[in-house]
């Protein structure tokens, strides 16, 4: 029997700690490799769809003093929300999980974010918002997913300097604005955006992505849907780190819009500004409807087709 576990970086407050995994009677999607070429990636690309998670598993949480158990669900998902008033130091730091089925045992290591002593958080979508993906375009989407590994899919030009531009505003020292990069992208992909974020210096981030997709049909489908589960993975950021004011960074080739327009209406002191990346040729009017509206609740909105309009309207405004 082949037993895997997948960690994901998790958070903490002052009150309270989360993290969470996968664990998996397969290997896990981040066993095959990104930078194959041609059909050999497609094939990696489509193995990370044919995993098999495992239902009612004990796994095993150590950090700091900290030792607690807990079973997965039944798509092999675990998370463990726990309390902690420890003092802790802002920045990451490291934890534990193991997992342990007759003899078969494994474990893994990961990261847990403190956020530093900031007034800024970054909440970002992926496909298309930095990673080039057509996702208004199925089978565009499917053949650059299938076709294209990782070094040679793209990120649009100057995201990059804009957000890292984003992690030091405010900051004297050290680029430390906390990020997180919210994605309707399903946890099989979480190996192959990381390694994209890392392979382009943007922020490193807590990652938070859709639920596991088990088969080859669902690859099919990967990231379309309902976008709920964005709205409530945002939401729960904002309500765990509510001293933060939040910069929102989307697109228009989907949800976004509508997404911030609700969290504004919810958070209404939260959110500092609204960045929607401009996907087609035109402008769509519903999109700019809606930034009017969240405009008319005083936070502030930039509609744009090339980052650098972005960069130039958070200097105007006083972000960066």
């Amino acid at each position: 029997m082949k037993l895997d576990l997948k960690l994901y970086r998790g958070y903490v407050n002052e009150k309270e700690l989360v993290v969470f995994g996968h664990i998996f009677k397969s290997w896990a999607p981040d066993k095959y490799r990104l930078d194959r070429k041609g059909i050999r990636h497609a094939v990696s690309v489509i193995h990370m769809f044919r995993i098999k998670p495992l239902d009612n598993v004990e796994v095993k949480l150590r950090f700091k003093d900290v030792e607690v158990t807990t079973k997965t669900l039944v798509d092999g998902y675990f998370r463990f929300t726990i309390p902690y008033t420890e003092r802790l130091e802002s920045g990451w730091h490291p934890y534990e999980v193991s997992c342990k089925i007759f003899d078969y045992g494994v474990v893994e290591n990961s990261e847990i974010l403190k956020p530093y002593e900031s007034k800024l958080g970054v909440i970002s979508d992926i496909d298309d918002t930095f990673l080039v993906s057509h996702s208004g375009n199925f089978f565009k989407k499917l053949y650059v997913m299938l076709l294209k590994n990782i070094n040679k899919r793209k990120v649009f030009d100057d995201v990059v300097s804009h957000y890292q531009a984003l992690s030091k505003a405010g900051q004297e020292k050290k680029a430390s604005n906390s990020f997180f990069y919210v994605s309707s992208s399903e946890w099989n992909l979480y190996e192959f955006i990381d390694s994209f974020v890392r392979l382009h210096k943007l922020p490193k981030a807590v990652i938070k992505l859709k639920k596991i997709k088990t088969g080859i049909s669902d690859f099919l489908f990967t990231g379309r849907g309902s976008h709920d589960h964005k709205f409530e993975k945002i939401k729960d950021i904002i309500m765990f780190y509510s001293n933060l004011d939040y910069v929102l960074l989307g697109d228009d080739s989907q949800k976004d819009p509508y997404l911030y327009e609700r969290i504004v209406k919810i958070f209404p002191q939260n959110i500092k500004a609204i960045y929607i990346r401009q996907t087609s040729k035109r402008k769509k009017q519903k999109t700019v409807a809606i930034l009017q509206n969240i405009e008319s609740m005083h936070v502030a909105t930039c509609y744009f087709s090339k980052s650098e309009e972005a960069i130039a309207h958070s200097e105007r405004i006083g972000v960066l």
